[in-house]
């Protein structure tokens, strides 16, 4: 049973009072405006850097924890602090994309070759359905706990992958792996938020996105390097001490703090930091995700869309997000993931915007190396070389609409035109790649990786700009979360379009072949 405290009830009316009463008057203001909320002069600084959040030491409420100080906002403590989580940004990124070159030799060393894509899809659907959760302990246990216990997920889950004596061991691992992973991307940009004013978001945001570019760049050739060499199992194994040093510069040198206006105080009764946690909603939350991913996977490749399995996968999630929604709306305490930020409008419309770039990005990346070796009969590496183009432009795009956010305070016209270049991009692929592609042509694929930069700038400091400030970790896991989302949708949809392209051509193709009954 929760103790009441009638004393911390009337603290808890005023302060949630008052923090409705400055919540209503910031969205009135950004209403006019969308660089008001970026660049109002008057707006002090208290209502930009969360980790002025606090209450100031003369409130009464003041409840500061001396194991809990305040993250540094000098810029120099700022650049310190973010360079001990490049490691982690780094090594999650470049994980993903490691495992895309090896996961044909892992296969075929276990003899289980039909299980070889559980070794990607394992890791995302694992990384999808921890990021919204990542963001919600985050506010209660304190940004640097979670980001820890993240590290220490995300080299157990290597090891397990390169000490792994079966496939289904080395998938376990994987999901090990995917779960840290998921906290490490997430509470990194959720600290940026955290130290940096909103006007200075989007350049943050970029330079980290740069290192999780190139991370994801040099993965695959470092892990192809690797199975060449000295084997598989060292391309999981050789992350161990890397994590290892991660964590100890995290735990030495990263203030522990937590950002979340109301964390120690003015809550309707006494709840132990475990007990705010919000179980039920959490394990709702990731088997809707996992269901749903797991259908979009498996449909359309390994299954039809019309198999038993795969419906019964989509209505089983359909079920169970109507439960989630059902439970955070009238019985959860603290949601891990309010339902009342979908709906609202710009949330909705900046989550829509991330997952539908995400899509079309991954959509583009998983099919241009395969075009390439098709048409073209190109090795792997040469063919893997031609989306580095598209990396320049993400990377460029990012940089680019980082400077303009910070000099303009709009980013509105950015999402628009993040829009329109990736559109043409996309356009000139189905109207120009005919199979007989130059040099010059394969350049075109350079502004669908322009407009995803610019969509990721765009939309974060998009959706910083209209939460409020109890749910800026919350939302940005949900972010994440959609990002994810599109990048499987976009794989799946690629790969599907592609297989059905083949059954298509292969039908037409023995349909002119005699007896091709036979033919098996």
């Amino acid at each position: 049973m929760l103790d009441r405290d009638p004393q911390g009830d009337a603290k808890s009316r005023s302060i949630d009072s008052s923090f409705r009463s400055s919540s209503s008057s910031s969205k009135s203001t950004r209403a006019h405006s969308e660089e008001t909320s970026l660049l109002f002069p008057a707006v002090p600084a208290a209502d930009y850097k969360s980790t002025s959040l606090d209450p100031r030491p003369e409130d009464p409420e003041y409840q500061h924890q001396d194991d809990e100080p305040l993250l540094a906002t000098e810029p120099r403590g700022v650049i310190s602090t973010i360079s001990l989580l490049i490691i982690g940004v780094f090594m999650s990124n470049a994980d993903g994309s490691l495992v895309l070159a090896t996961y044909g030799i892992i296969s075929s060393d276990f003899g289980a070759l039909g299980d070889a894509s559980w070794l990607t899809t394992s890791y995302s659907l694992a990384t999808c359905a921890a990021q919204p959760i990542s963001g919600k302990l985050s506010d209660i246990y304190g940004r640097k706990a979670v980001l820890l216990v993240s590290y220490g997920l995300f080299g157990l889950g290597s090891v397990i992958c390169g000490v792994g004596q079966s496939m289904w061991q080395v998938i376990a691992g994987r999901i090990v792996a995917g779960t840290g992973a998921a906290g490490m991307t997430v509470v990194v940009s959720i600290l940026i938020t955290d130290l940096v004013p909103i006007t200075q978001l989007a350049s943050w945001r970029s330079y980290v996105n740069v290192v999780a570019t190139f991370g994801r760049s040099i993965g695959g050739p470092l892990g192809g390097l690797l199975a060449d060499t000295v084997g598989w199992r060292w391309s999981f194994v050789g992350q161990a001490p890397l994590i290892a040093g991660a964590i100890l510069l995290v735990a030495l040198r990263l203030p522990s703090h937590t950002s979340h206006p109301f964390a120690n105080f003015g809550h309707r009764y006494k709840t132990s930091k475990l007990r705010r946690i919000d179980f039920i909603g959490a394990i709702l939350l990731a088997l809707t995700i996992i269901l749903l991913l797991g259908a979009i996977s498996l449909g359309g490749q390994s299954l039809p869309w019309t198999h038993l399995l795969v419906l019964a996968l989509f209505i089983s999630s359909l079920v169970l997000g109507t439960a989630f929604v059902v439970y955070e709306k009238t019985v959860a305490l603290e949601p891990v993931f309010p339902p009342s930020l979908m709906v609202q409008r710009d949330v909705a419309t900046n989550y829509a915007i991330i997952a539908l770039q995400s899509a079309a990005q991954l959509a583009m990346m998983y099919s241009v190396p395969l075009y390439f070796r098709v048409t073209q009969n190109s090795s792997n590496t040469t063919a893997g070389s031609h989306l580095f183009p598209a990396v320049l432009g993400n990377t460029l795009g990012g940089l680019l609409s980082g400077l303009y956010i910070q000099r303009t305070g709009r980013y509105k016209v950015l999402a628009i035109l993040a829009t329109i270049s990736s559109s043409f991009s996309y356009l000139l692929l189905i109207v120009r790649w005919t199979g007989e592609t130059n040099w010059l042509e394969s350049l075109e694929i350079v502004p669908g990786g322009f407009g995803t930069g610019i969509a990721l700038s765009a939309t974060f400091v998009g959706l910083q700009s209209v939460v409020t400030k109890k749910d800026k970790a919350i939302a940005t896991g949900g972010q994440y979360l959609w990002s994810g989302i599109g990048t499987v949708v976009g794989v799946a949809g690629a790969s599907a379009v592609q297989i059905g392209r083949l059954r298509a051509l292969l039908t037409e193709a023995l349909s002119r072949v005699p007896d091709a009954a036979s033919v098996s």
